[in-house]
């Protein structure tokens, strides 16, 4: 009768699930998807990058990070800090201005939106005369100076954004000064530039797009010079003395106009194009750099001949005689140079050119021979080649951790070794409490090695695979040389590349041991590698092994891609994982799971067609098992194929839709009213529209057929050692599980150590188990006596887990995309299931065992599962009595990738792409959280012109201490205010609420 009985509250374990489970999206990691604008302050040492989407980020020393988001989502067209203050101004596409502030906050520093604004024009005036074309903040901190379309320069007080009419420049004041041959009234219309004068804060530059510039006298209101270009305007920039500034131009020319104290017309000193005679692109920004040596640094955007270069991306750097123009793979969004911002200093003396370009941020060392460029502790571009996949291992063992970053250094030697030049703020977190590695595949066959470990995704080391075959690029390849006399001298940065030399190469699955270092990862053609780390650089050959899946079958064809061919002889490999076996499946289908048991040496993949097991150890392949089905044409066809099956599945769909339709009406016969068969059959198109659309996901657990397509794919393998054949003895077993539904088990014998190389392993099938449900399998676990899940390999060995209990029974627990069910072993009968997609409406996509532990104390932690479904959720059960503890909505049901992307770790976090280059992190955990937490000095600027430091904060990585679970505590580092927050009694309504709460 107990199955009868509705389980009641329970509040001892509702109290327990509050100190172990809490939802938090902590930080997002990589570079910030579609990049508008950008912007520096030399004063904060913090740069801000605005993107299309309308947010906002800021970053100084590694571990300092803020983030924030406009309501309008915009995009953010310019930046620009106030001087010497905690605050920005942001211009969006709308064009709306908004006022950010760094404000302290329960003992931490948000970036919070104060005001909003949109410059208005008199009643009936088109839009052109207050669309916002140039921003510029005085040093005074009182104003700010607003460049619009119309020529019109409107002063705004801050920070309440009241527009001071009285000092509005018109185009008619300013033309009173200009000479009657050039006082046409379109030479002022749209303002490029607006620019302070260095030495004297009462003058300011105004530069005109059709040429025309002005240095205005704020006090006077009066346009004290006028200096006349011959082509179209696109910046201005003053030498740091005062006594000359530099304007570029539409036809890739700069030209150097002194500033005389008299009120003489000033000729340009000099007039030059960098790569003329023939026709050139823009100059779209322009630095001019003193130095103590007394050669400075011309610094442009642009400028290349427009015919045999106009397709390039570049910077141009010019100091004495030597010249580089920087190439870049993206579009060059804005650039910033970081030099002596001391007011006493005689000279710039530039240290850093920073670059935001479309894809990736590259910052310049100027100071070391060649100007290198340096390596990037944060926005590292994630996406340099498309990501294909993932994997998360936790709590790395340091002598591995050591031995990896070894290798990435011998890598990096061309980089920089100056500190990050962008170093404002303190990152005030503890250390992180373990060391973790956040592994990703790439389109290029390259895997990267990520220290997720804190706020900062940092690369320590990239792996490439290209070298075991034969590709149409020679890796030795160079694609920086250029010949002595090449013009222009053009030099490649940047780490994005969008382009694989074969899309074969994609790396589909990886699987690390910790333990060992060992690495496997499998491929797109079917290839499978086994790599051991090796602390030198090394030249051997790799082993061959070839798998096939088919088993001489008869009647299936493969129709998709060829194998990738490999190289004959010895491979020379970089210090690091270096491969030492390829076993190559036939055919070479991409690899849909892998497993590696570094203990008996073993590695298992699978692909659509079967999988296989080979020993890495003896080299020799184990057994192979074919799971397609004769109706598996489809996995035949090969990824290249699935296009033409999409339409034909969609047309299936359809004429079930139209036969059902017809069925429909022969039913009711042709007696009835013609308006009530009309208004019948939109009903019936209604409800077979939503069975469409509602069909994935509100589906029953109903039998599929056994014809469906792609049967035999293999979604997981697992090995386990454990009650396979009787209850008396134990043995090492492998499981598959496929997208049919059916889970295959084989007993393993592994050769004891002594007798390892002489005896070959056996493998033998023991069991196979079909669901009849028949719902694709996505995780296979084995529970010991003590319904723990069974240790990792090697984990008992090192100390870091407790053997597993061999006394009590066995239980498997399959996990399909419908349902969760409990086995006994070794019978295999049925003990306990979970119907989610009957209950929930939804399907599993990913699968994990997580442990979480308690924020009150460190005696408790258990083993949960942790589910992704397909509607974006994620949801808690527990084990082994499969109860569901809590549901959080994480992602999107319509953001298919970043559901297929996601990957948890071993303590309850996870990672997921929310664009092509960003992860978003979240934790599942109240004591495993990753977030910014940091401080940074904020100034307060008193009448006197001294500057006190002021304590403020910022952002970087923490583990929660126990007890730590208050919710204002762990949302500390993130912080989306808006402008309906500005009002300062609602804020303090809402903060009395927030502390009652608490």
């Amino acid at each position: 009768m107990r199955r009868f009985l509705r389980p009641g509250h329970d509040p001892v374990r509702e109290r327990l699930k509050r100190d172990l489970f809490q939802f938090n999206k902590t930080v997002e990691h990589g570079f910030p998807h579609q990049p508008s604008a950008l912007g520096y302050s030399p004063f904060l040492r913090l740069m801000a990058i605005g993107t299309r989407s309308g947010a906002i980020k800021l970053y100084g020393a590694p571990g300092v990070e803020f983030m924030g988001l406009h309501e309008e989502n915009n995009t953010v067209m310019q930046i620009h800090f106030i001087p010497d203050q905690c605050q920005l101004v942001t211009l969006l596409d709308d064009n709306s201005l908004h006022l950010w502030s760094l404000k302290q906050h329960g003992g931490a520093s948000e970036l919070r939106e104060e005001h909003r604004f949109t410059l208005k024009g008199p009643p009936g005036s088109p839009p052109s005369a207050t669309q916002v074309t140039a921003v510029l903040p005085h040093s005074s901190r009182e104003v700010l100076y607003l460049g619009t379309e119309s020529g019109t320069i409107f002063v705004v007080e801050l920070p309440s954004f009241r527009v001071l009419e009285d000092r509005t420049i018109t185009p008619e004041a300013v033309l009173q000064r200009v000479p009657e041959d050039n006082c046409s009234r379109r030479s002022c219309e749209l303002v490029e530039a607006l620019r302070e004068h260095p030495k004297n804060p009462d003058q300011i530059l105004i530069g005109y797009s059709r040429g025309l510039i002005v240095l205005w006298d704020l006090q006077n209101n009066k346009a004290t010079h006028h200096f006349l270009g011959s082509q179209q305007l696109e910046n201005l920039y003053w030498q740091r003395d005062g006594s000359k500034f530099i304007s570029c131009h539409y036809d890739g020319s700069y030209t150097q106009w002194p500033v005389s104290s008299d009120n003489r017309q000033p000729e340009p000193l000099e007039n030059t194009v960098p790569y003329g005679p023939f026709p050139c692109k823009a100059i779209s920004k322009i630095y001019w750099q003193t130095t103590k040596n007394g050669l400075p640094y011309i610094i442009f955007q642009g400028g290349m001949p427009r015919a045999s270069y106009g397709d390039r991306h570049s910077i141009s750097v010019i100091h004495g005689s030597q010249q580089t123009a920087f190439d870049f793979t993206s579009r060059v969004i804005d650039f910033f140079i970081i030099f002596s911002s001391d007011p006493a200093a005689e000279f710039d003396d530039p240290s850093a050119l920073v670059v935001l370009a479309e894809e990736e941020l590259v910052v310049i060392d100027l100071k070391s021979a060649g100007w290198p460029a340096v390596h990037p502790p944060y926005l590292a571009s994630l996406h340099c080649s498309a990501i294909t996949c993932s994997h998360h291992v936790s709590n790395i063992p340091l002598k591995l951790w050591e031995r990896i970053i070894s290798a990435g250094s011998k890598q990096n030697i061309h980089y920089s070794t100056m500190p990050w030049p962008i170093d404002g703020g303190t990152n005030i977190a503890p250390d992180p409490p373990q060391r973790d590695l956040l592994l990703t595949g790439h389109e290029d066959g390259t895997v990267r090695f990520w220290d997720a470990s804190g706020v900062c995704l940092h690369l320590l080391y990239k792996l490439s695979t290209v070298r075991v075959f034969l590709t149409d690029a020679d890796p030795n390849d160079n694609m920086n040389t250029l010949g002595e006399d090449e013009w222009p001298p053009l030099r490649k940065v940047g780490t994005f590349d969008p382009y694989s030399d074969d899309p074969r190469l994609g790396i589909q699955k990886i699987y690390l041991c910790k333990y060992s270092g060992y690495l496997a990862v499998a491929g797109t053609a079917g290839q499978v590698l086994v790599m051991e780390l090796n602390d030198e650089d090394a030249e051997h050959v790799v082993d061959h092994a070839e798998a096939d899946l088919l088993q001489d079958q008869e009647g299936y064809r493969w129709k998709g891609h060829e194998k990738l061919k490999t190289r004959d002889g010895p491979v020379r490999f970089e210090a690091g994982f270096q491969p030492f076996v390829l076993v190559q499946c036939q055919p070479p289908a991409v690899v849909t799971s892998l497993a590696l048991h570094s203990e008996w040496k073993l590695v298992a993949f699978g692909t659509s067609h079967g999988f296989g097991l080979f020993d890495h150890q003896q080299k020799r392949l184990v057994f192979v098992k074919c799971t397609l089905h004769p109706s598996d044409q489809l996995a035949l066809e090969g990824p290249l194929s699935r296009v033409k099956s999409l339409k034909k599945s969609l047309r299936q769909s359809f004429r079930r839709i139209r036969r059902s339709r017809v069925s429909s009406r022969k039913r009711r016969g042709g007696g009835g009213n013609v308006s009530e068969v009309q208004e019948a059959n939109a009903k019936f198109d209604q409800e077979a529209l939503q069975e469409m659309e509602l069909a994935p996901v509100q589906r029953k657990i109903e039998a599929r057929s056994a014809e469906d397509s792609f049967t035999g794919f293999v979604r997981t393998l697992y090995f386990a050692d454990t009650f396979l054949r009787d209850s008396s003895r134990h043995c090492p077993s492998l499981w598959a599980g496929t997208n049919g539904g059916t889970v295959y088990a084989f007993c393993l014998r592994v050769p004891p150590a002594e007798r390892r190389m002489d005896e070959p392993v056996r493998a033998e099938q023991a069991k196979e188990i079909q669901l009849m449900h028949r719902a694709p399998v996505v995780g296979i676990l084995v529970l010991d006596g003590r319904s723990t899940p069974l240790p990792e390999p090697l984990e008992v060995a090192h100390d870091l887990s407790k053997s597993p209990d061999m006394q009590g029974s066995h239980q498997l627990l399959v996990v399909s995309e419908e349902q969760f069910k409990v086995f006994t072993l070794p019978k295999v009968s049925s003990k306990l299931k979970l119907k989610l997609t009957a209950l929930e409406g939804c399907r599993v996509r990913k699968v994990t065992v997580a442990n979480f532990g308690s924020c009150k104390t460190d005696d408790y932690s258990e083993n949960d599962l942790a589910v992704l479904t397909n509607l974006g959720d994620i949801q808690i059960i527990s084990l082994p009595f499969l109860k569901l503890q809590i549901r959080y909505p994480c992602i999107r049901k319509e953001d298919v990738s970043g559901i297929a992307s996601c990957v948890f770790t071993k303590y309850g976090q996870g990672f997921y792409l929310i664009s092509p280059s960003e992860f978003e992190r979240f934790s599942l955990s109240t004591k495993w959280l990753v977030e910014p937490r940091c401080i940074v000095d904020m100034p307060e600027v008193t009448s006197n012109n001294h500057v006190h430091n002021k304590s403020g904060t910022e952002n970087a990585a923490r583990k929660s201490s126990p007890g730590d679970c208050g919710e204002d505590e762990r949302k500390s580092g993130r912080l989306m205010e808006h402008a309906l927050l500005n009002d300062e009694k609602v804020l303090k309504e809402i903060q009395s609420t927030l502390e009652g709460g608490r």
